[in-house]
């Protein structure tokens, strides 16, 4: 069994050390200081063909200090939160300081923006889960996939369970914490015939062990997975219509995350660079985060500056709303922070939301993608060309699958071209999205 992790001395003991990290960037002469503290702890097995293959129980500690003098910046880290630790890591970020050059938007965030509530957000679920217990159900999921007929091999199911703390502080005179869990098994399963192997997988993800999946549904729904890529073909080559399976079409709305993040607009580094108030998506479609929304994935009331976070509107009625910035990004750009530093928060789309038959029936002929591969995503111009695999759609209905076959457009056409949004929603992640349809692109098969 793993060692029992308490998470309120944790939390208190990272409390104190960032206290006294402050204390001594302002004894050394630091102008501000900012520190974050992290320590989590989990269990991970996997098995595979009902043998366990690793056991890993995993205990991580981390202090990063980022002190500023003038507008000169350093940084120091250390896997130690020991008192002589943390010492050190500020007096080396000191020296960083002092040998760095000079940038008018370094420095910490505005101190009036600063979280002023830090509620509980039900993000903290401990799993008192033995390493027996846990193989146990790696075992009952894999094996639940075995026994279907026509699973012919297994790469293995996992388990892993964590929880941890974060804290964060700064000579603003802010301190917040926040305790974390997450949880998840996942399942991978072989079949083959005479055109060949596959293999697909499924997987639960929870921040509350309670809320899994069935080991056993996890297992069956992998073998149906993997079964109905069997006979797969390539498709023919032309424009067509695509539609992307939720976890897909979430990447999709990753890729238009990336291209408002403040890094890349003040690199000229993305397509959407000064296109705030321009329509990108058809107006009945809207999209925004939710970062304080009770036991979700990503909820947190501040972001890693200490900034509050807040409903973010990205996407208003198909025009892009906001860019999502943080501190320093926002003062390179003339801006002010959006409360994102560290990313998106519990992405959420406003849309009418169509059946998957809908969907199928609108598409008429196309092909429906399932699996993507390659890194094909060019974001300064925003070209799109992926290696895919999924199924042939023919008369909105499902004929067969297909492979070894690529798809390709530009992100810019893709979201103009959205027709229509799937109701099967994938809340397994921080962002939820049902499937995307997008009127038209070119498939390159045989």
């Amino acid at each position: 069994m793993t060692q029992a992790f308490d998470a309120a001395s944790q939390q208190s003991l990272l409390e104190t050390r960032a206290q006294a990290a402050l204390e001594e960037a302002r004894r050394l002469g630091a102008d501000a200081c900012e520190i974050g503290a992290s320590v989590d702890q989990g269990i991970g097995v996997s098995v595979r063909l009902g043998e366990v293959e690793s056991v890993e129980l995993s205990r991580d500690q981390g202090i990063a200090v980022t002190v500023y003098i003038g507008k000169r910046k350093g940084s120091a880290s250390s896997t130690d939160a020991s008192e002589a630790s943390v010492r050190a890591a500020v007096e080396q970020a000191m020296a960083i300081a002092r040998h760095t050059g000079e940038d008018p938007a370094s420095g910490l965030a505005p101190a009036e923006m600063m979280a002023r509530k830090i509620p509980d957000l039900d993000v903290h679920h401990p799993w008192a889960l033995s390493t027996d217990e846990a193989i146990e159900l790696a075992l009952t999921c894999e094996d639940a996939g075995r026994r279907v007929a026509g699973i012919s091999n297994s790469e293995g199911a996992s388990l892993s369970s964590g929880e941890g703390v974060r804290v964060y502080a700064n000579s603003h005179g802010f301190l917040g914490s926040q305790c974390g869990s997450r949880h998840s098994l996942s399942c991978m399963l072989i079949a083959e015939d005479a055109s060949g192997m596959q293999r697909d997988y499924d997987y639960t993800s929870e921040r509350d062990p309670k809320r899994l999946a069935r080991a056993e549904d996890i297992g069956a729904s992998a073998a149906e997975r993997t079964l109905r890529r069997l006979g797969a073909r390539r498709p023919v080559t032309g424009r067509m219509p695509v539609l992307f399976d939720p976890a897909l079409a979430s990447g999709l709305i990753g890729h238009l995350l990336s291209a408002i993040a403040g890094g890349a607009l003040y690199r000229q580094a993305s397509f959407l660079c000064d296109r705030l108030g321009e329509p990108l998506f058809p107006d009945w479609f809207s999209l925004g985060e939710k970062p304080l929304e009770p036991g979700a994935m990503a909820s947190a009331a501040f972001d890693n500056e200490g900034v509050y976070t807040r409903d973010n509107v990205f996407i208003d009625r198909g025009r892009l709303a906001s860019y999502m910035l943080s501190a320093y990004s926002a003062r390179r750009l003339g801006l002010e922070t959006t409360g994102n530093a560290g990313g998106a928060r519990n992405v959420r789309l406003q849309a009418p939301l169509s059946s998957r038959q809908d969907l199928l029936a609108k598409m008429g002929r196309g092909v429906l993608v399932t699996e993507l591969m390659g890194q094909g995503v060019n974001s300064v111009t925003g070209d799109y060309s992926r290696g895919a695999a999924g199924f042939w759609v023919e008369g909105g209905q499902v004929q067969y699958p297909v492979e070894e076959f690529t798809i390709a457009g530009s992100l810019q056409a893709m979201f103009a071209g959205l027709i229509g949004v799937g109701d099967d929603i994938d809340t397994r992640g921080s962002v939820h999205s049902g499937s995307w349809l997008v009127d038209e692109m070119t498939v390159a098969g045989s």
